[in-house]
């Protein structure tokens, strides 16, 4: 039963899998007005304990079978291993539970569209984690091309550079296809791509190079793509995992204005930005229009702050399931062109191979 906000009853929440999800329970204990953790779990009971132990009243769990038959438990926050996400999500939903799920939420398109029938079948919601697009820098940006002040897209690049090694590599999911269900597209720099991609909208073609230089892995730890527009602009987007100076980077050359982000390799979303006017009228216009666009917490907090407000009146996520077919339609073209050497048009026709995975 969902819960009734009207009286300012917080969200049930459990979470499960502690690995990135223990930031997940940080967010939530920022916004204690909208959300209540009542249960943790991980398959390692010490650290379900130990998590547990953050917060008052919350139980620890080993089992997600638990969690789902819990009474208390409104919406289930999956942070477990990719490959483990379609199902966890169907049986969270079947349950009766609202689910939020990590990146990347499914191994294909076709996955993403049953879940999509599940979700209306069954009436829950799923709302997929993209929390960098909540970085107050990245927001005004949106903004300011959403009143149509920046103009025409020109050229965006887009660079994510980190460092992923063998310490990394030693989880035993991770690197391979089959349970990490790709490399540094998928599970590095997808953020800066949906960063990308919530400015400028879908392209209507890629193409795409990927290699394994860095690590000993299936799957590639570097890659470098370009995409074209229906307006004419392009963007690129290159992504190694072997760069001893981190950094993640966008810059955006648009009709009316350039902009550019910070480098922090996991918070470039977030303020300063640096935004650059064609002339002075449009500066002040500019300026106007970003001071006047009142904005809440970002990156995780952000995106479930703005989930609580959604939920209370009715409304979708502010990250919905059509988001991320978006988003992981893009991600499968650049695995297809990589693959076979050629550009990839967009969308896909709906009897197009490519929708049953990228996977080799």
């Amino acid at each position: 039963m969902a819960v009734d906000r009207s009286r300012g009853e917080p969200i049930r929440v459990a979470v499960v899998g502690l690995g990135i999800g223990r930031m997940h329970v940080l967010a939530y204990k920022q916004l204690r007005s909208h959300y209540r953790v009542v249960a943790v779990c991980d398959v390692d009971g010490g650290r379900a304990e130990e998590v547990a132990g953050w917060l008052r009243d919350v139980r620890a769990a080993t089992d997600l079978a638990a969690v789902l038959d819990a009474d208390d438990v409104d919406v289930v926050d999956l942070c477990t291993p990719p490959h483990q996400h379609r199902e966890q999500i169907e049986t969270a939903l079947r349950a009766g539970k609202d689910v939020i799920c990590e990146k990347p939420l499914v191994g294909s398109l076709r996955e993403l569209d049953e879940l999509a029938a599940i979700a209306a079948e069954t009436g829950r919601t799923v709302m997929p984690i993209l929390q960098y697009r909540f970085g107050h820098g990245i927001q005004r940006l949106s903004h300011l091309v959403g009143l149509g002040l920046a103009g025409r897209p020109y050229v965006a690049n887009v660079d994510v550079a980190w460092r992923r090694g063998a310490d990394y590599y030693a989880v035993p999911w991770r690197g391979r296809w089959e349970t990490e269900l790709g490399g540094v597209l998928l599970s590095h720099a997808l953020h800066a791509l949906d960063m990308a991609l919530f400015v400028l909208g879908p392209p209507c073609a890629v193409w795409a190079r990927t290699a394994t230089l860095v690590n000993d892995i299936e799957v590639e730890d570097s890659a470098v793509v370009t995409l074209r527009f229906r307006s004419g602009g392009l963007a690129t987007l290159s992504a190694t995992l072997g760069s001893a100076a981190e950094i993640s980077r966008h810059r955006f050359s648009f009709e009316h204005l350039s902009a550019e982000s910070g480098t922090d390799p996991y918070t470039n979303g977030a303020e300063p930005w640096v935004i650059t006017p064609a002339s002075p009228d449009r500066g002040a216009e500019i300026e106007a229009a970003r001071a006047a666009l009142e904005l809440g917490h970002e990156d995780y907090a952000g995106q479930l702050e703005r989930w609580a407000g959604a939920r209370a009146l009715g409304e979708p996520p502010p990250v919905t399931l059509a988001d991320a077919r978006s988003l992981l339609e893009v991600v499968t073209a650049m695995y297809v062109s990589a693959r076979e050497d050629r550009e990839v048009a967009l969308p896909f026709p709906d009897d197009d191979p490519a929708l049953d995975g990228w996977q080799p």
